[in-house]
């Protein structure tokens, strides 16, 4: 790995968007009064929900995006898997989710990180922006936009430059069809246009891609194996819903993402982070319930493809409960309407919140069946969680049951 090359272009990256934010928004620029400690504290802390406020393009066309060229980045500068071409094998597959894992890791430190959205204006701070949406979507749907651009590289944009030799329309077709690929050259210090698996656009002389990816499957041999029992490395994406046993028992669905280190052949270490909506609160009520947590995962031995797997996990749980006042809003918004001067009335004065953060304590188990070297079925988890947190106007959520289930992804297996 190249590691100076990928912190050259990942630093470029941030300071181009850093420097982008200063320069076009104002609530950017106001978040840096104050304490810097303080802000970032109170960006951090004010994290709850899905969304953010921002529009459907900003979430789900320019995050993924922005995830795109993390990922090439990454990709320029994974020296052995720099000949790999897209399509039925398992090298090329390897070599993009190794990139969403960079993905994920430059989108956190993006949003919360030293040098981020929340350090750099405290955005977070404010309604509506503290939600999650792109803590998820930049990794994960970046992941399908950089397959996305392999694919129109190697079916659409080929085809292009081997029906015409004009240096004109290949420069477009190399540059215009694959705009996460070409940001990455840039920042790379590469021409936009430039490609590592054949020559320029003066002339098209296709890599031998069997060649390539042969010499890389040799050196990476030892490790296609399915090794039956945990990975070195797993991570899980699931959908757990979720029964508080209070008096109403309210539902809240939702999901979590969960990374698991092996220890030793029976044990792993797990970290937990999660998030659901509570449902059947009450007329213009809503809430949710954020869980940060870790702790030991004992694994039995595998019956075949099945093994069953306890947990101990502790942490913490934040809930936040809003409470709307229509009425309310439909007066200050009849009064601004009535002042032209006047501005629309802020989310805060028509709705008041509520939060309680508290040590959690959660305990488990589940089966598990092995579909291959890469992938778990997580069939099912049953597990039940304590929080010490204050009751939300009264009503007591300390106390939930969760069914979950979800894929596996296996590291160091394939």
């Amino acid at each position: 790995m190249d590691w100076a090359g990928v912190l050259r272009a990942s630093g470029r990256f941030l300071a181009l968007e850093h420097g982008f934010r200063l320069l076009t928004e104002p609530g950017t620029r106001s978040g840096l009064r104050g304490s810097f400690f303080d802000n970032y504290a109170k960006a951090i802390g004010n994290l709850h929900g899905w969304a953010d406020g921002d529009e459907f393009y900003v979430n789900y066309v320019g995050h993924p995006m922005q995830g795109s060229v993390a990922g090439f980045i990454w990709i320029q500068n994974d020296r052995p898997y720099r000949g790999v071409a897209f399509g039925r094998d398992r090298l090329y597959w390897r070599s993009r989710l190794r990139a969403a894992a960079f993905t994920w890791a430059y989108s956190e430190q993006f949003e919360i990180g030293t040098f981020s959205e929340a350090s750099i204006g405290a955005i977070q701070a404010q309604f509506p922006q503290q939600g999650f949406v792109d803590h998820v979507v930049t990794p994960v749907v970046g992941l399908g936009w950089i397959v996305a651009e392999d694919a129109l590289d190697r079916y659409v944009i080929e085809r292009v430059e081997g029906a015409t030799g004009n240096r004109f329309f290949r420069l477009v077709a190399r540059s215009a069809l694959n705009p996460g690929r070409t940001m990455a050259n840039v920042l790379q210090g590469s021409a936009p246009w430039n490609r590592r698996n054949r020559a320029g656009i003066m002339s098209f002389l296709p890599a031998d891609r069997r060649g390539l990816v042969t010499s890389s499957r040799e050196r990476l041999a030892p490790h296609n194996r399915d090794v039956a029992g945990p990975a070195p490395f797993e991570a899980s994406i699931t959908f757990q819903p979720e029964r508080f046993l209070s008096g109403d028992k309210v539902l809240c669905l939702g999901g979590a993402g969960t990374a698991a280190f092996r220890i030793s052949p029976a044990w792993q270490m797990v970290v937990d982070v999660g998030g659901c909506k509570m449902l059947g609160l009450g007329e213009n009520l809503s809430g949710d319930s954020l869980t940060y947590m870790a702790g030991p995962r004992f694994r039995t031995r595998d019956w075949g493809r099945w093994s069953a797997s306890l947990q101990l996990l502790v942490g913490g749980n934040k809930l936040t409960e809003e409470r709307m006042y229509p009425q309310r809003k439909k007066l200050l918004e009849a009064a601004a309407a009535r002042n032209p001067q006047a501005q629309p009335p802020s989310h805060s004065e028509y709705t008041d919140e509520i939060a309680a953060n508290g040590i959690a304590l959660s305990s488990g188990g589940g089966v598990s069946y092995r579909l291959n070297a890469a992938l778990t079925l997580q069939v099912a988890e049953l597990s039940y969680r304590h929080s010490w947190t204050s009751p939300l106007w009264g009503r007591s959520f300390s106390d939930t049951v969760k069914l979950s289930s979800g894929l596996v992804l296996r590291m160091g297996t394939w």
